[in-house]
């Protein structure tokens, strides 16, 4: 049985209920006191979402008069389950053993199942292992750093950077994690330091495509169709060794698929979770001999 792995210590989540507040306008909460009870503020196409665990419509009020361009759409109050789809609690994901912060899995049996331990503390950010792509990332990782050396990985959309983490449990020296999103990149940087990953793994904010150019020896990519098609289009994505491409779906999968096979690249290994997300494992032609 899964849960055998170890013994698990249930704590309480930080967070029951999320107070959401919906602006339009990118709001600069590094400028004014927002308060204790602020949790982050997830910005993307002109939008914000700005999160409290508790009622702050006097400091919202406060931000809309300090900032022009900015207003208020739409307030919300969920359960913080609600608002990440689940609950998130320990997950054995292959040989993953995925836990909160808030929950104490005994590391002494881990070892045992030749299990890797990973602390995830998602925030608000979407990515706890459960989605289908992410599972297929994981184990095309272990095949990737199991079948060759691996010195620099780079984790492009990296989400709350579980991704970036197992590439360095799984003994990578060096990861470059990278989302657009700047609460992506704060979600990473606290999970960086709560497995003591900081000599590891550098999570920087910024476009995928600006970094696929940068040297590594694999590119992991679980992101947007739309952003995959710079990535693949980019002059340094044949100059990795190897590549993961997930979050590709059924109608997109055979533009994938057409667009590696125009490339000097091999593809090793094919996965469809569910009927619905692809994901492709491979490596560049060079060196495949």
């Amino acid at each position: 049985m899964e849960q055998d792995r170890g013994h698990i210590t249930t704590g309480g989540c930080p967070w029951d209920t999320l107070h959401i507040y919906y602006m339009e306008g990118d709001a600069r909460t590094e400028k004014m006191e927002m308060g204790p009870d602020f949790i982050g503020n997830w910005v993307e196409d002109g939008f914000s979402f700005l999160f409290f665990s508790k009622p702050a419509g006097n400091v919202v009020r406060s931000l809309v008069e300090s900032q022009e361009g900015l207003a208020l759409i739409d307030s919300y109050t969920m359960a913080y389950d609600d608002w990440l789809g689940e609950k998130p609690t320990t997950r054995h994901i292959g040989r993953f053993t995925v836990s909160p912060p808030w929950e104490t899995v005994d590391r002494f049996y881990l070892p045992c199942f030749g299990a890797y331990h990973l602390v995830l503390d998602p925030g608000v950010v979407f990515g706890t292992g459960t989605h289908p792509t992410t599972r297929d990332c994981l184990e095309f990782l272990e095949l990737a750093l199991r079948d060759r050396p691996v010195s620099k990985t780079m984790d492009l959309g990296c989400g709350t950077g579980l991704l970036s983490l197992a590439a360095a449990r799984l003994n990578c020296p060096t990861v470059l994690a990278v989302d657009f999103n700047a609460l992506a990149v704060r979600t990473t940087r606290r999970n960086i330091r709560l497995n003591g990953l900081d000599d590891r793994i550098l999570a920087v904010q910024g476009l995928a495509e600006d970094f696929v150019d940068m040297e590594s020896d694999l590119l992991v990519a679980n992101i947007h169709y739309d952003i995959m098609k710079k990535i693949l289009k980019a002059e340094g994505f044949i100059r990795k060794k190897r590549f993961i491409l997930s979050g590709i779906l059924n109608s997109q999968a055979p533009l994938a698929r057409a667009t590696l096979e125009g490339l000097p690249v091999k593809i090793l290994a094919h996965r469809c979770a569910g009927s619905i997300w692809h994901s492709f494992y491979g490596e560049t032609t060079d060196c495949s001999t």
